[in-house]
């Protein structure tokens, strides 16, 4: 096309003026004027109107609500506004009220139930009442996530609609990350909250809503996380190899490699490193493998495949495994590079069932991997007793959990009362995930996950056990080996890590009671965004398990308790002692 050319051809004659100019501009003018009086009298494409109440939230009467959901909701979806359909396509539950809940002015829930009743969207539904998910237009004019089809949908999600998505919730973060290259530490935090609060979020309080039910078929379900780890196609193929029930083992494997020909190594000696081949990919190693290849062709292995510029941390990892869950009966979750005991599944499920409990875990610091698990089949398994609270700048405070120790002279069968889980060996029947679920608002972690996991558990009703044997190795020292945190400096800048998770780390210790970590005292407020969705829970208090721990925040202190070192119930379980009599 070139600049200046006319598509309105005007004839001249041969004096050179214009011929038709006049009639020409008059018949346009007259089309406009014709189009303008017929919309004007044509009637309003919705048959039920809403009235404005409540400074701009638009409302029905239940009449009005009852028949507009005799209506076909892709019709629903069609008499919205173009600017309303865009922002349902792409799952914008906030819109430009984001600004709202980054000053700490409105929580996402409120924002989102505020809307719950356009067009009776959620008007009714004990799910919305609840807070499990709600959608409609508030007075930004902004639409739900999902809403309309959120209303009509109660079937779990398909494996391929769960990949879908977090394929693109990670592609659209990739592009974000790209263009906050070197923005700060408080400006990595507030591009991932934003993009979780339009994307992830709803998302999730959608599944949470359509999780499938649990199966009472002996079936488990191995979480595994791995990043950039070479032990991870052996854990896999040990993993099968040693399970009494391999035909009832199912693994969601997050897989987060550099793929790259060339890729960046570990801190090596002298501070270095140095140009490496990419990543061992552990899925097609292990499906390549005689073991593997049976399990992988009947389905036995999901994948979901991040870059590892890509990576937010372990936890957020387990909460991207936790979703490629699909209703098997029992939970079991551990890191990447471990060595097994045989018949390991069953035993774990065994000690479940043994445990003094409604609802049990079983938890610890699992031996070194160059242990005999054999021989230590014939010993008591080392229990995770000894809290402690960092003193490194690096890590703001935080409960560490010191390593396991053999503290009973005596193997008993029935699994010893322990006040916390360990993130690398965890099993528990699956309503954990439902009742439990993994926080999408806890990016970039590395420490924290442990003792917050073990007071929503326990809060939650959950009681915490130590196994009665080891069934499991874990590969401890894996020095000049990549760590996560080293991508993310490559994505963003060096240096960055530390600052950014010190101040996602205070969502965490507002959780915990951290004096210094309450709502008046933290900024930015975004770092409360949906939190109590994925807080403690209501059946036992936060004081109380604190109290049974010895954990005590205002002055930073940790008391003996000895039950946990003794073997002994912890105070209120005394009803239980005679089991542990030898």
């Amino acid at each position: 096309m070139h600049r200046g050319t006319s598509y309105l051809i005007i004839d001249r004659d041969d004096d050179g003026n214009t011929v038709g100019s006049t009639s020409i501009i008059r018949g346009v003018g007259c089309l406009i004027l014709g189009a303008a009086i017929l919309f004007l009298l044509s009637p309003a494409p919705n048959t039920h109107p809403v009235s404005v109440v409540d400074g701009g939230l638009l409302r029905q009467t239940p009449e009005q609500a009852s028949a507009y959901r005799a209506i076909d909701p892709r019709e629903r979806t069609r008499k919205l506004p173009v600017r309303v359909q865009s922002l349902l396509a792409q799952s914008q539950i906030v819109g430009n009220r984001l600004e709202e809940v980054k000053e700490g002015k409105k929580t996402v829930e409120e924002i989102i139930h505020s809307g719950a009743h356009l067009a009776g969207i959620g008007m009714g539904n004990s799910d919305a009442i609840s807070g499990v998910h709600a959608g409609g237009i508030g007075s930004s004019g902004h639409i739900g996530a999902g809403a309309v089809a959120r209303n009509h949908k109660s079937a779990p999600m398909t494996l391929s609609e769960i990949l879908i998505f977090l394929q693109s919730f990670l592609k659209k973060m990739n592009s974000s990350n790209i263009k906050n290259k070197r923005a700060t530490f408080h400006g990595i935090w507030a591009a991932y909250h934003d993009l979780a609060v339009k994307l992830l979020y709803p998302w999730d309080r959608e599944y949470l809503r359509r999780m499938p039910p649990r199966r009472e078929d002996g079936s488990v379900f191995l979480s595994v996380v791995s990043f950039r780890d070479e032990f991870c196609p052996a854990t896999l193929k040990e993993a099968f190899a040693k399970a009494k029930n391999p035909q009832q083992l199912f693994v969601g494997l997050v897989q987060q490699n550099c793929e790259e020909e060339k890729c960046r190594s570990g801190v090596l000696e002298g501070n270095k490193m140095e140009d490496v081949k990419a990543d061992p990919d552990c899925y097609l190693l292990f499906c390549s493998s005689e073991v593997g290849k049976k399990y992988c062709n009947d389905g036995n292995i999901r994948l979901l495949r991040m870059k590892d510029t890509e990576s937010l941390g372990p936890y957020m990892a387990r909460y991207f495994a936790s979703k490629l869950w699909r209703g098997e009966e029992w939970y079991m979750q551990i890191d990447s590079h471990m060595t097994f005991l045989q018949n390991w599944d069953a035993l774990s499920i065994e000690m479940l069932k043994n445990a003094p409990s409604e609802k049990p875990v079983i938890s610890h610091y699992p031996p070194p991997h160059t242990a005999d698990l054999v021989e230590k089949a014939q010993v008591a398994a080392p229990r995770l007793c000894g809290p402690i609270f960092a003193t490194s700048d690096l890590e703001s405070q935080i409960i560490r959990l010191e390593g396991s120790y053999n503290y009973d002279s005596v193997k008993l069968e029935t699994p010893r009362f322990a006040p916390f889980v360990a993130a690398g060996y965890m099993v528990a029947h699956s309503d954990i995930l439902r009742e439990v679920p993994f926080d999408p608002f806890l990016p970039y972690i590395f420490m924290g996950e442990e003792i917050l996991l073990s007071a929503r558990l326990w809060t939650s009703g959950y009681d915490i056990f130590s196994p009665t044997q080891s069934l499991l190795g874990h590969h401890y020292v894996r020095n000049h080996k990549p760590k996560f945190w080293e991508s993310v400096h490559r994505a963003f800048t060096f240096g960055v890590h530390n600052p950014l998770q010190m101040l996602v780390l205070n969502r965490v210790k507002y959780q915990l009671g951290y004096p210094e970590a309450a709502k008046d005292m933290i900024k930015p407020k975004s770092l409360f965004t949906a939190v109590e969705q994925y807080s403690m829970g209501t059946s036992r208090s936060l004081e109380d398990y604190l109290k049974i721990v010895g954990l005590y925040m205002n002055t930073k202190e940790v008391h003996y308790t000895a039950w946990c070192e003794t073997g002994t119930p912890p105070p209120g379980f005394e009803k239980y002692n005679h089991l542990y009599e030898t």
